[in-house]
């Protein structure tokens, strides 16, 4: 230690540490700022559309008059597309990833389908529409229903449940496959058994995450055609729908001034609906997480 300089050791590290607090003091700011905007955002949303919330609302169809107006057909319809939605993107999604991560050799070819996948997790969403009208809508003659709704919002989010599936997969440790293995298990055996149940945690996750974005997604619902005012609640996948984004975006588009109110309350529903289903996906890591 003697051959070290004190001065100078100290004179970097003040430098070091006035930096340091230079940045630190630039992330809080850019944190409060965002945090600003958001409660400015609750607050405007919920002061406008708080009043307007009551269960007439709930159990009302859509109407040309504000005080009438209410989301019964679009929570119904957006349930009904979750119900299509979610077992296509978690069974497709999962079983990519599993034999991406299991049975694909490594190479060219498997880089280049993740390096697309990845890429698809970042395409806008209005494009998955437009390969929703060409593919579910006119070539298959499924017309604007549920289930030409439901697979497009699928592609949407099949890229993001692959790579959080990926993900979760890799985090199993290798000596769990191996212990496996050592046992005598087959390798369909170590997955069912040994890795699925690991990886559970982050891929129901990862899943429901991206159902949330599907359940607020817009830009394909128009581009598919679904329509905005709806008088009947659907009875089966191949019926027409509404949706709450396709409302709530109908209801802000209109001039009058007390539609506004009723847009602002139907993002609250939309926001509960949001707040629950991350809630469940929290509860759902917390509950079945294990630490290795």
């Amino acid at each position: 230690m003697r051959y070290i300089e004190q001065e100078k050791v100290v004179r970097r590290m003040n430098g070091r540490m006035v930096i340091n607090r230079i940045f630190q003091g630039f992330f809080m700011f850019a944190t409060a700022l965002a945090l600003l905007a958001l409660v400015i955002l609750l607050y405007r949303i919920v002061s406008q559309g708080a009043g307007h919330l009551s269960l007439e609302f709930l159990m009302n169809f859509a109407s040309r008059f504000p005080e009438k107006a209410g989301i019964k057909a679009a929570l119904v319809g957006s349930i009904w597309l979750m119900a299509v939605v979610a077992p296509t993107s978690i069974l497709l999604g999962v079983g990519s990833a599993i034999y991406l991560e299991e049975y694909a050799k490594k190479g060219r070819i498997t880089s280049f389908i993740q390096m697309n996948i990845s890429n698809l997790a970042g395409v806008p969403s209005v494009v998955f529409g437009l390969l929703g009208l060409t593919i579910f809508v006119r070539a298959l003659a499924l017309g604007n229903s549920i289930l030409a709704a439901g697979f497009t919002m699928s592609l949407l989010i099949l890229p993001v449940i692959i790579v959080s599936a990926q993900e979760a997969i890799r985090s199993v440790p290798r000596e769990l496959r191996d212990a496996s293995y050592g046992m005598g298990a087959t390798k369909w055996q170590t997955i069912v058994r040994i890795i699925l149940p690991a990886a559970i945690p982050g891929i129901l996750t990862g899943s429901i995450l991206a159902l949330s974005r599907a359940i607020g997604e817009t830009a394909p619902l128009i581009v598919v055609g679904i329509p905005v005012i709806i008088q009947f609640l659907p009875e089966g996948v191949m019926d027409t729908f509404t949706a709450l984004p396709m409302q709530i975006y109908d209801w802000s588009s209109r001039p009058q001034a007390e539609f506004q109110t009723v847009a602002a309350a139907g993002i609250i529903v939309l926001m509960v609906v949001l707040l629950f289903m991350n809630s469940i996906a929290v509860y759902i890591r917390n509950k079945f997480d294990k630490s290795y």
